[in-house]
């Protein structure tokens, strides 16, 4: 049999349980209680699909029995009361000793429904399993993360992991009343909560890096010649692309009626692909991985291939022609199904599957959904041979994160959607699920809108993963040239951008799996005890440094803009694509063009590029260090590919950022780029600095010494996307070294306000002489006589009012 598992287990440690005849509480941390119930007195040890491991250090806490009964356990962070019978609401509480920020609910009681009134108070939920069909949002199932600071998770009904990875019923499944909870009450320290989350859970895996890039997904009958038509056309649009996604289409769907559809199949269709091993090597030679589309509830029948062995293999006789049925609980069913169905295609050069269940959730196991069980041996049958594993499927409840990437369904094309997404992207953080996958610019219905697919477009590139798909339609297929040129231009900018991106996506990647902070995550991750952070349900922190604004709604019709409101913590931030800069704590509505999106970086930061067209490899030779003057540290985390790296793997290097008042007035800013470690680093690299917000400086060294390379130096605007910077050609920098760069006597580049204003006022359809009036306006006035005066003329646009003082902001 195929091994699934390495079989270890992880169990509390016995100084961390307290047991009764027929309850046992288990402090796995201060702010992390098992809580049990069984009549029979018989627990579980194993782990469970949602519990992978209880090995937590043992806390300090205490125990005091009842003269009448029960018990209270005290830990740092909480007290819980227990009567000693049957789990109730008035005879099992836990209240918070810290971090209780809600007067009204500091204490958690088995069983009680709490409010929903959210931003105020609640469940800050988690994530769904599919958006398929829906024209806007979907409900969210529970997440980890509440305003009261406690959460409890019920584990009661999942099935059981076996040593070797196999699952199992619970004991007396279904027929004795049992308890199995998991309280968290950590208070608003989120990322405790996060940190026992994944120790309980499992961390969430680190993806390859080929993933980030652009996905290329479209349901439609192409040819091997079309397909490779299609990815050339890419290459000449100099449109980058990392994974090739084929639909169902690449088996055989024309079916004898008799024996059903043609939805599950295994068998490449000859027509289409006549030589799959000369087709998938042909995408590999263009640097493309590549995933099938299989849908597996059908089971097997008489026409595929592989068919006589699966037959046997369950001890059928193949000239029977008699279906084999698809049963995810049968060791000798997946055994086979992995060996003749997969494998064979893996080693023609499949690389991983879009496991697309969409069959129910009922099994022979209580409690076992289908679709968990084919994540978990999928999953887990892809990392053979030292391979770092990987699938592609839905979302199946908590626990889920273990086995990246989620594809999210189905979406309709309207703007509804398109708003609903980002929430939905941020918010699965709160039960760590941030490999979401979604159909970029909508799958199926609506109606065509270019701008819609664009804000889309910018929106999957600032996502954990940007797949372009859409349905059996010759309307609906995402090219950017099928589109006007404007918005072909815009979403072939973006899309370059995305690759560009790697190496900053895939250190976020490593923190998501050593430090359990989610690639995107909601603006409260971050700020817990800042109340506006919960105001901003489509804002989010990307990686380090970035925070999201997308726009998700329709631009004005007269100014042109399109508009996001967002909240800017503490500190200052650069805006990505003009420059501009913004004081923090507070409130702004950002007003972009359709050329630009509303992403800001924190002052302080460093964001590293790559090359857009160049291969993505492990460790680019050729870094651009795009820097957002600043006090601040940012990190670059790379590995050599392996298959299951440890963090010991990394090679990690850090940029340490500040700038420096001298007395005279005077700003020098003052770059380290810190030796990397770790075991295998690049030795040198070819750099440049992209210094956002500068326009000149006095002098600059490098390393303590006068390079006269940098007298290149030159503020340009030549990037196709970002803003202008001030550019310093370092060219080959040695890594193993500390290497410094002073900025001295910096001369920071003016916001030329009446520019600005003449752009947006000169794209506005509006009257020409509020136009005029508005232009003297901008001419003569600043600060709050200039938003007087605006506000006065007669025919001006609030939309472009406002735009104008943003940019006269800067």
């Amino acid at each position: 049999m195929i091994a699934m598992s390495d079989g270890r287990l992880a169990p509390a440690h016995p100084d961390a349980v307290v047991r009764g005849d027929t309850y046992r509480f288990t402090v796995l941390s201060a702010g992390l209680i098992r809580m049990e119930w069984a009549e029979n007195g018989v627990f579980v040890d194993e782990r469970t699909q949602l519990v992978v491991s209880r090995d937590f250090p043992v806390p300090d806490f205490t125990v005091t029995h009842r003269p009448e009964g029960g018990l209270e356990i005290v830990t740092d962070n909480l007290v819980l009361a227990y009567d000693g019978q049957e789990f109730s609401s008035a005879g099992l509480t836990v209240t918070l000793r810290r971090g209780a920020t809600d007067n009204h609910y500091s204490v958690w009681r088995y069983g009680y429904a709490y409010p929903q009134e959210l931003p105020m108070r609640g469940n800050l939920f988690g994530t769904a399993r599919t958006v398929d069909l829906a024209d806007g949002a979907v409900p969210l199932e529970q997440g980890v993360l509440s305003t009261f600071g406690f959460t409890s998770l019920d584990d009661s009904t999942s099935a059981l992991l076996t040593s070797d990875g196999w699952i199992a019923a619970r004991p007396d499944a279904g027929s004795r009343p049992r308890q199995d909870l998991y309280l968290f009450g950590h208070g608003r320290d989120y990322a405790a909560t996060i940190a026992d989350y994944h120790r309980l859970a499992g961390p969430i895996p680190l993806v390859p890096r080929y993933v980030l890039g652009n996905w290329w997904s479209r349901y439609w009958p192409y040819s091997e010649t079309e397909y490779l038509d299609l990815m050339d056309r890419f290459a000449a649009e100099q449109i980058p692309l990392s994974v090739s996604v084929i639909d169902m289409d690449w088996h055989i769907v024309d079916v004898d009626p008799e024996i059903g559809t043609g939805w599950t199949g295994y068998t490449w269709n000859p027509e289409l692909f006549p030589d799959p091993q000369r087709f998938l090597d042909a995408l590999h030679s263009r640097g493309l991985a590549v995933t099938l589309n299989v849908h597996p509830a059908d089971g097997v029948r008489r026409h595929e291939d592989a068919y006589p062995q699966m037959a046997e293999a369950m001890g059928m006789d193949p000239d029977s022609g008699l279906p084999v049925p698809f049963d995810v609980t049968s060791r000798q069913f997946v055994d086979a199904y992995l060996r003749y169905l997969h494998h064979p295609l893996e080693e023609q050069g499949v690389d991983f599957w879009w496991l697309d269940w969409q069959s129910g959730g009922a099994t022979a196991i209580d409690g076992l959904d289908p679709l968990w069980m084919l994540n978990h041996i999928h999953y887990l049958d892809s990392g053979r041979d030292g391979r770092r594993p990987l699938t592609f499927s839905r979302y199946s409840g908590l626990g889920s994160h273990r086995y990246p990437i989620g594809f999210s369904g189905d979406s309709v094309v309207t703007w509804a959607s398109l708003d609903f997404q980002p929430y939905f992207t941020a918010t699965a953080a709160n039960v760590s699920y941030t490999w979401w996958s979604h159909d970029v610019g909508g799958h199926m219905f609506g109606a065509k809108d270019t701008e819609l697919v664009v804000r889309w477009f910018q929106l999957g590139v600032f996502s954990p993963i940007n797949r372009l798909h859409s349905t059996l339609s010759p309307f609906m297929s995402k090219e950017p040239w099928s589109f006007e040129p404007r918005a072909h231009g815009i979403m072939a900018r973006f899309l370059r951008l995305r690759h560009r991106l790697i190496p900053s996506l895939y250190t976020a990647a490593w923190q998501a799996h050593t430090d359990g902070v989610s690639v995107v995550r909601p603006m409260y991750h971050d700020h817990p005890l800042t109340r506006e952070a919960f105001r901003v349900p489509n804002q989010a922190m990307m990686g380090e440094h970035l925070l999201l604004a997308p726009i998700t709604a329709p631009e004005d019709a007269a100014a042109q803009l399109g508009s996001a409101r967002a909240w800017l913590p503490e500190g200052a931030w650069y805006d990505l694509f003009t420059g501009q800069r913004y004081a923090g704590g507070r409130h702004v509505t950002l007003h972009r063009p359709l050329e630009q999106s509303a992403v800001l970086a924190r002052a302080g930061s460093v964001l590293p590029l790559a090359d857009a067209l160049a291969p993505i490899v492990d460790a680019p030779e050729s870094l651009t260090l795009r820097v957002f003057p600043g006090t601040g540290v940012s990190h670059l985390i790379e590995d050599r590919g392996q298959g299951a790296p440890e963090a010991s793997d990394r090679n990690v290097t850090r940029f340490v950022q500040e700038l420096i008042t001298r007395d005279d007035g005077s700003v020098d800013l003052h770059l380290v780029i810190e030796p990397t470690t770790g075991p295998d680093a690049v030795v040198r690299r070819d750099i440049a600095l992209d210094i956002v917000g500068v326009a000149g400086f006095t002098s600059a060294a490098i390393s303590g010494d006068v390079d006269p390379r940098v007298r290149q130096a030159i503020l340009v605007g030549t990037d196709e996307i970002l803003s202008p910077a001030l550019h310093i050609p370092v060219r080959s920098m040695d890594f193993t070294t500390r290497n410094e760069v002073l900025i001295s006597g910096v001369r920071w580049a003016p916001v030329d306000v009446v520019a600005e204003a003449f752009a947006v006022l000169d794209a506005a359809e509006m009257p020409f002489l509020a136009k005029d009036a508005a232009w003297k306006a901008v001419k003569e006035l600043r600060g709050l006589a200039l938003a007087q005066e605006l506000s006065t003329i007669k025919g001006l646009p609030p939309v472009v009012r406002d735009a104008i003082l943003e940019r006269a902001d800067g």
